[in-house]
């Protein structure tokens, strides 16, 4: 009996050490492919020509060094030009989609003019080499999810929060173009319920906690309201961490820019590099 009490305990431990190195070779994985994601950008350029090709490895170049480090200090930075002259040389791999896959191609028209995505794979190594000699680093280490609480005040109608689930006119394309600006500068963005706009745990509000997701969590808050005297929307952002507040503004922009600079001041500010413009 004794023999069999130690073969099923035995049994029962290799169990759950094979299940432990499941779940580790899962997140190990997941954290690979994740870091992967940091590398790479994606443009749309006209045709698959050479001279198109470079101009859109050059606009891949600024997004991953962005990305990878965090600093969106880095848009325009004349040191990053001259390093994008030679994007290509920094390339893994790249691929074409058609963005008029399916539409016959019209008399006057060849595939050389036509929209694709050209999706762009970096070197890891030479991008982080890139980084040290403009002064950054790369950011790898697990990075928070943003919960974005924003109340929007549209040129005409009721001001809104914005919501995962709201159902507003305008409230689709938000939502997609705030999704966008995250993924552009590689942060884990998340939106409330409609019905826990109001709550204060971030975690709480997004449906995170009955959902198990765990890990850290920052909270970006802010406003967009359309002001005609600007010509567009002011963006007003809030986010604290490490028991510091950073707050930044754009003013007269669509709200497509008005995202990117919110999720690139958040990526600035948890990334250590400090105060967004």
């Amino acid at each position: 009996m004794r023999k069999v009490m130690c073969v099923l305990r035995t049994k029962s431990f290799c169990f759950v050490v094979w299940i432990m190195a499941l779940m580790a070779l899962g997140a190990g994985a997941a954290r690979a492919a994740r870091i992967d994601d940091l590398y790479r950008a994606q443009v749309v350029v006209s045709g698959r020509g050479e001279a198109n090709r470079a101009t859109g490895f050059a606009q891949c170049l600024e997004d991953v060094l962005v990305k990878v480090s965090g600093d969106p200090r880095l848009i325009g930075d004349p040191r990053v030009t001259a390093i994008a002259g030679k994007a290509g040389s920094m390339v893994a791999a790249f691929t074409y989609r058609d963005r008029l896959s399916g539409v016959p191609i019209h008399d006057e028209q060849g595939s050389y003019d036509r929209p694709h995505d050209l999706t762009v794979d970096f070197d890891p190594i030479k991008i982080d080499a890139a980084l040290e000699h403009l002064g950054r680093e790369p950011w790898l280490s697990q990075r928070p999810r943003v919960v974005v609480v924003l109340k929007v005040t549209p040129r005409k109608g009721a001001p809104f929060m914005l919501s995962s689930d709201s159902g507003g006119a305008s409230d689709a394309d938000m939502r997609f173009s705030l999704a966008a600006a995250a993924a552009r500068v590689g942060m884990p963005m998340e939106l409330p319920l409609q019905a826990n706009a109001g709550k204060s745990d971030p975690k709480a509000a997004t449906g995170s906690v009955a959902a198990g997701n765990d890990g850290e969590v920052a909270e970006l808050s802010g406003t967009l309201a359309w002001s005609d005297e600007a010509k567009g929307w002011i963006a007003d952002w809030r986010i604290k961490t490490e028991g510091r507040d950073y707050l930044w503004q754009v003013r007269g922009v669509g709200f497509d820019e008005a995202f990117r600079n919110g999720m690139r001041g958040a990526a600035q500010v948890l990334s250590g590099n400090g105060q967004p413009a």
